[in-house]
């Protein structure tokens, strides 16, 4: 019987993503103190490098020692005070978390609901806030329940020309697709280190901007979590180097050559990598009639959410890629629960070779299961697709 330790997967679900043999040698180097000035050198360098893959200068960059949910909560509880009006956009799962998070930390809290697999327009968040101003507007950039990309760039004007500050959720978009925190004028985004990132999950990158800082600053109560009050961790990530909680060193290791992994290859590059394979499974996908669940223009390049072909069986088809070829890739939660598949191409998985091993084992499992399509018919549209992209 294998165990975790023997077990080898390729990991094309909505994370974690595979991880670099380099981080996993760093995960393994001896742990030290979370004071040793040679621990605080490896927070430096840390916050340095999420400064470069945010796309921002704020000084109040760094890892929550949790996993992406709870980077959510910092942005949350440190924003919000008991009675604050909050925006939430939901079409989504995630978008569902977010309001639960804020109506725990007791916001006033509206939300504006479209159906799953669409993404905002604008106008729509403009008309909410007309009718109802908020502190606080919270958004998810890459919904991974359904593979939808947000566009921000109206949508962050018009909640900044509102007076309300801009939180923003990039656990699946960040460092696998263009998300610019300054240019965007964000005023909180938050991620995780296991999808783009290619880092084991436990570490939630997150920035604050000035202006966010300035209200956590200004509360008149205190955060409801103690462990994620950024008034208490700032100070340990800061010049001070006050104990708050004892680091997660190794997974901090593990963080750092996975930034540095990401530096080496370069920001533009990496998401024209991951926009690439996309296109190469998009096509290859169309060939044997799986259609992709958001409208054309709005799939993320990273979390490719198909629907599950009439009459297959969505359970024997994954159960089947994972017992046979080692291939996970995710179900549909919520709405599209039986009724999608998500296919994650994630940092390290984001590969050519990834693709091909895919379209050959999903061609055999529907085969298996008596589906009509052109056999091989997948592996010629990603040859030619891929021939598409090598010449760009």
């Amino acid at each position: 019987m294998n165990t975790p330790s023997t077990l080898k997967r390729v990991l094309m679900g909505p994370g974690p993503s595979d991880v670099d043999p380099r981080v996993l040698e760093a995960l393994s180097r001896p742990t030290i103190g979370h004071l040793d000035p040679a621990f605080l050198d490896v927070l430096n360098e840390v916050r340095e490098l999420l400064q470069y893959t945010f796309q921002t200068r704020n000084q109040m960059t760094f890892a929550v020692s949790g996993t992406g949910s709870a980077g959510m909560e910092t942005a949350v509880v440190n924003l919000i005070e008991p009675g604050d009006s909050m925006l939430v956009c939901i079409n989504g799962v995630f978008g569902m978390r977010m309001t639960d998070v804020a109506q725990r930390c007791g916001a006033d809290t509206s939300t504006i609901e479209i159906d799953w697999g669409k993404a905002f327009e604008p106008v729509q968040i403009a008309d909410a806030l007309k009718k109802r101003p908020a502190k606080v507007v919270g958004i998810v950039h890459a919904e991974t329940s359904t593979g939808v990309c947000q566009p921000l760039e109206e949508i962050s004007k018009i909640v900044h020309d509102s007076g309300a500050l801009l939180l923003v959720d990039a656990v699946t978009s960040l460092g696998g697709m263009d998300i610019n925190a300054d240019a965007l004028k964000i005023d909180a985004c938050y991620s995780g280190t296991q999808k783009c990132l290619s880092c084991p999950p436990g570490l939630a990158p997150i920035t604050f901007s000035d202006n966010a800082l300035d209200v956590i600053e200004n509360r008149k109560t205190k955060v409801q979590s103690w462990y994620l009050d950024v008034s208490m961790i700032r100070k340990y990530w800061g010049s001070e180097r006050l104990y708050h909680h004892t680091a997660p060193i190794n997974m901090n290791y593990a963080l750092l050559e996975a930034l540095r992994l990401m530096k080496e290859e370069g920001l533009e590059q990496r998401w024209a990598r991951h926009a690439a394979n996309h296109k190469i499974l998009k096509a290859a996908l169309a060939a044997i009639g799986i259609e992709y669940i958001p409208d054309p223009g709005f799939e993320l390049p990273m979390l490719n959410a198909v629907s599950i072909p009439a009459g297959v069986d969505d359970p024997a088809v994954r159960t089947q890629l994972l017992n046979e070829f080692g291939i996970e890739i995710g179900g549909g939660l919520g709405a599209f629960k039986g009724k999608a598949w998500r296919i994650g191409l994630m940092g390290s998985a984001s590969t050519l070779s990834n693709v091909m091993l895919f379209l050959s084992a999903l061609e055999k499992c529907l085969a298996d299961q008596g589906v009509k399509f052109q056999r091989g018919a997948s592996i010629a549209a990603a040859i030619d697709q891929a021939s598409v992209e090598e010449k760009m």
